[in-house]
């Protein structure tokens, strides 16, 4: 009978949640203690709503804290158990918590380290053309994702998937890998592995005015940003000094010569040029409107044709 191992784990989204919940799911692992973000408004009406981690801990009536901060954080009160788990949480873990565990806390980040550390590794792996990325559980330093490496698994990434659907199914191949891998670590059995700091690269958040299409980019460029930042920050560019949200596209493969950011009607179909290439755009919204579909934009606005996009 395999010996059942406590633990603490640190989660506030989606991602979070998933590793969570293989956790809760695995017979010989016992989550002790959930800490998560604060509750915060949500929508139009800012109803607060507790994060998804905190929804899954009422679930199993696991005890759960939503503390603002960890910065003085009683250690004393926590549960005694050998190891933590974060994933997805959002806030900085001092040392001093860090250190509260014998075998430190086990960290289940979306790439391959030492590259994309930081808060968007997905994004910023499919904004970049990256064909292949993986999942790394590592230890937990004070260093931002350059702590040693307990295991790794590649993904590869179809040519259309998109940031979301890859975020998921990392999260599913790393909560797996971390139910695998954590006895064979608190037993001492696995070699861990230095992260080589001169091969690192890094990723920040993004804001609103990344999602801004660059039209001297190729189609493909732009396509990537599309996949990468749906639906957060999102695909815009402008027109007659007004916001277009490109919601859906794809790569074209119409062959007329078109200038960046012209638009052509053809076939009651939309399309932009680009440095190389076009796209062919199926939603989009204009400022002050609703979302509509391509040929709902053509009939209403047949005066788009020609004009060059900002």
């Amino acid at each position: 009978m395999k010996k059942t191992v406590h633990t603490i784990f640190f989660g506030t989204n989606l991602v979070a949640k998933i590793v969570l919940q293989a956790l809760i799911d695995a017979p010989n692992i016992t989550v002790d203690l959930i800490i998560t973000q604060p509750d915060k408004p949500v929508g139009r009406k800012q109803i607060l709503t507790p994060t998804p981690v905190a929804e899954l801990a009422e679930k199993y009536t696991i005890l759960v804290q939503k503390p603002e901060t960890l910065k003085d954080y009683p250690i004393a009160q926590l549960p005694n158990c050998p190891v933590a788990i974060l994933a997805d949480y959002g806030l900085i873990i001092p040392q001093t918590l860090i250190d509260a565990f014998p075998k430190g806390i086990l960290n289940v980040h979306p790439s391959l380290l030492p590259k994309y550390r930081g808060a968007s590794p997905v994004a910023s792996a499919i904004l970049y053309g990256e064909q292949t990325t993986g999942v790394t559980i590592m230890q937990v330093e004070k260093r931002m994702d350059a702590g040693p490496i307990v295991a790794q698994q590649s993904y590869k990434i179809a040519p259309d998937e998109m940031a979301h659907d890859t975020l998921l199914s990392l999260a599913k191949i790393g909560a797996d890998l971390l139910v695998e891998k954590l006895p064979s670590y608190l037993e001492d059995t696995i070699p861990l592995q230095s992260q080589h700091d001169e091969e690192a690269t890094f990723c920040g958040q993004f804001t609103r005015d990344d999602g801004r299409v660059d039209w001297k980019k190729s189609a493909q460029e732009i396509y990537n940003q599309y996949r990468a930042f749906t639906p957060w920050p999102g695909l815009w560019t402008t027109w007659d000094g007004k916001r277009v949200k490109l919601l859906q596209i794809s790569r074209s493969s119409q062959t007329k010569k078109l200038n960046s950011g012209q638009v052509l009607i053809e076939d009651d179909t939309l399309y932009i040029g680009t440095l190389e290439g076009s796209i062919e755009v199926h939603e989009l919204q204009l400022e002050g409107k609703n979302a509509m579909n391509a040929k709902t934009c053509i009939q209403g606005f047949k005066h788009i044709d020609g004009v060059i996009l900002q």
